[in-house]
């Protein structure tokens, strides 16, 4: 069952539940020293969580506007499947697209969309619509 974002009646997939957790796992491991949400307190505690109120969603872009720019400092090889077992890995091992370079283009949703873009619309959305993101599944 897909994972996505809802904003009022707008649906944007992301993927399996790993999926989801990676990315965030990732954000956390690589930008975030003192721990889950130290750094980016309304992806990570609130979206994560599974609601982000439209009313913080400004600052939800802000924290993803920085986390994007510092991922294209980390290779690929430096995503994390599961920050509770650092020793699992993708399902698809180190058979990625020669298009990805950087941790900032390698999360792509199941509908072939950049994760980072498809966040962006939905927190955009949630602005314009004064309606909460929900994440989890339909």
């Amino acid at each position: 069952m897909a994972i996505g974002l809802k904003v009022d009646f707008l649906w944007y997939p992301i993927g399996d539940g790993d999926f989801v957790h990676s990315f965030f796992s990732t954000i956390s491991y690589n930008l975030e020293k003192s721990g889950w949400g130290s750094r980016f307190p309304y992806l990570m505690n609130n979206l994560y969580q599974g609601e982000l109120s439209f009313q913080d969603a400004a600052k939800a872009n802000e924290e993803l506007l920085v986390v994007k720019e510092e991922f294209k400092e980390f290779s690929p090889s430096k995503v994390v499947w599961d920050i509770e077992d650092l020793s699992k890995q993708p399902p698809w091992g180190e058979e990625i697209s020669p298009d990805i370079t950087d941790l900032s283009n390698y999360f792509v949703t199941c509908d072939g969309e950049d994760l980072f873009d498809e966040l962006f619309k939905a927190f955009h959305e949630a602005q314009v619509e004064e309606q909460n993101i929900i994440l989890g599944s339909l």
